[in-house]
């Protein structure tokens, strides 16, 4: 399980697997609970990189969203398991 604390969302917190080289179990901690399990359950079983790209940029407030901070949690995730 790698963990990812996120910056300017509401959510204060990213969890998930990453199997094979595919999103597995994501939760957020905080966050508008439909919308962070929306994007949990849309990345389930994507490539890394598809979730990066496809999520990558996202804004809602403060520059950033909670579908952002997945890119980001993914993107340090392969800087340091890759």
């Amino acid at each position: 399980m790698y963990t990812y604390r996120t910056h300017g969302t509401c959510s204060m917190q990213i969890t998930f697997d990453v199997e094979d080289g595919k999103v597995k179990n994501v939760k957020f901690l905080g966050g508008c609970r439909g919308n962070t399990q929306g994007v949990a359950a849309l990345a389930e079983n994507m490539p890394v990189d598809d979730v990066i790209a496809r999520l990558k940029g996202i804004q809602c407030r403060n520059g950033t969203s909670c579908p952002n901070e997945l890119a980001k949690a993914l993107e340090e995730y392969k800087a340091n398991n890759f």
